[in-house]
C-alpha cells in the first residue's frame, strides 16, 4: 500500500493503536487528494473514460473492415484502389487509426490526473513520452499523398507512371518508417510507465493495472517486424480492450463521486448559518 510505505516505518517506542492512526490519516489524505485532483478535472476524467470505450469500439470496428476490406499488397494497387473506392483506400491507409491514437491519449491524460498525488515527476515522464509518440505517428500516415499521386496516375502515361509509382513505394515505406516506430516505443514507455503507477496505488484493482502492464508489454515489438510484430501487436489487443473497460469504469466512478461530493459541499455551505 503506497500510503502505509508514505506514513513511514514503525517507530518503536510508540503503541501499535497510534501507529495505526497514522496510516488510517495517511489514507484518508490520500482519498481527499484523489477526490480534489478528480474534481477540479471532473470534465477531462470523464472524456478520458469515455474515450476508453470508444477505443474498445474502434478496435472492433478496425477488425471488421481488415478482414472485410483486406489492405491492397503493392503500390498500385493502392493507386487503384483509391480510384474506385476512395473511402475503403485511407481506411487501408490506417487513417482510423488516428482517431485511436487521440483516444487513447485521452485516456492517458485522465490517467495522469488520477495517479498526478502518487507520482508527480513519472506521470510528467509518462505524458511526455506519450505526446512524442503520438507526434511521431501523426507525422507518418500517408492517406492524403497517396490519393494524390493515385489521381495523378491515373492521368499519366507510362514513364511517368513508373516514377509516380517509385514515389508511392516511397510514401508507404515511410509509413511504417522510423516515426512509426518511434511512435510504437515511447507509447510502450507511456503505457508502462502508467501501469506500474496504478500498480503501486489504490485508484484500480490490482487486476486491471496487470491487464495494463501486459498491453504494454505485448507493445514492445512494432507491428512492422514481420510476422513476429504482427502477432504480438494482434495478441496486445485483448488486454489493451479490457484494460479499457475496467479503467473507464473506474473513471466514470470516480467523477461521478466527486461531482456528487462537489454538489453536496455547496448544498452544506447554502445553508449554513
Amino acid at each position: 500500500d503506497p500510503s502505509a510505505r508514505r506514513a513511514g516505518p514503525p517507530e518503536p517506542g510508540r503503541p501499535a493503536a497510534q501507529r495505526q492512526g497514522t496510516v488510517t490519516r495517511a489514507v484518508v489524505d490520500d482519498d481527499r487528494g484523489l477526490r480534489d485532483d478528480v474534481r477540479q478535472w471532473a470534465g477531462l476524467v470523464t472524456t478520458g473514460a469515455w474515450a476508453a470505450l470508444a477505443s474498445v469500439v474502434m478496435i472492433v470496428v478496425q477488425i471488421a473492415l481488415y478482414v472485410a476490406w483486406p489492405p491492397p499488397e503493392t503500390t498500385v494497387d493502392f493507386f487503384e484502389l483509391l480510384l474506385a473506392h476512395p473511402v475503403r483506400g485511407v481506411i487501408a491507409l490506417d487513417v482510423l487509426y488516428i482517431v485511436s491514437n487521440l483516444l487513447a491519449f485521452l485516456l492517458y491524460l485522465a490517467l495522469a490526473v488520477v495517479l498526478w498525488g502518487v507520482s508527480r515527476s513519472a506521470v510528467v515522464v509518462a505524458l511526455a513520452f506519450g505526446v512524442l509518440g503520438m507526434s511521431a505517428y501523426m507525422a507518418s500516415p500517408r492517406a492524403v499523398e497517396m490519393l494524390t499521386l493515385a489521381h495523378a496516375y491515373r492521368e499519366a502515361d507510362g514513364a511517368a507512371r513508373v516514377a509516380l509509382i517509385a514515389t508511392g513505394d516511397g510514401m508507404l515505406a515511410t509509413w511504417t518508417g522510423t516515426a512509426f516506430d518511434i511512435y510504437y516505443f515511447f507509447n510502450l514507455a507511456a503505457l508502462l510507465i502508467l501501469a506500474v503507477l496504478l500498480l503501486r496505488s489504490s485508484v484500480v484493482t490490482r487486476t486491471t493495472a496487470l491487464w495494463g502492464l501486459a498491453a504494454a508489454v505485448l507493445m514492445a515489438v512494432p507491428s512492422n517486424f514481420g510476422t513476429v510484430g504482427l502477432a504480438f501487436a494482434l495478441a496486445s489487443l485483448l488486454p489493451w480492450a479490457v484494460f479499457c473497460v475496467l479503467v473507464a469504469r473506474r473513471l466514470l466512478h470516480l467523477a461521478e463521486s466527486a461531482t456528487s461530493s462537489a454538489h453536496t459541499d455547496v448544498k452544506r455551505r447554502s445553508v449554513a448559518p
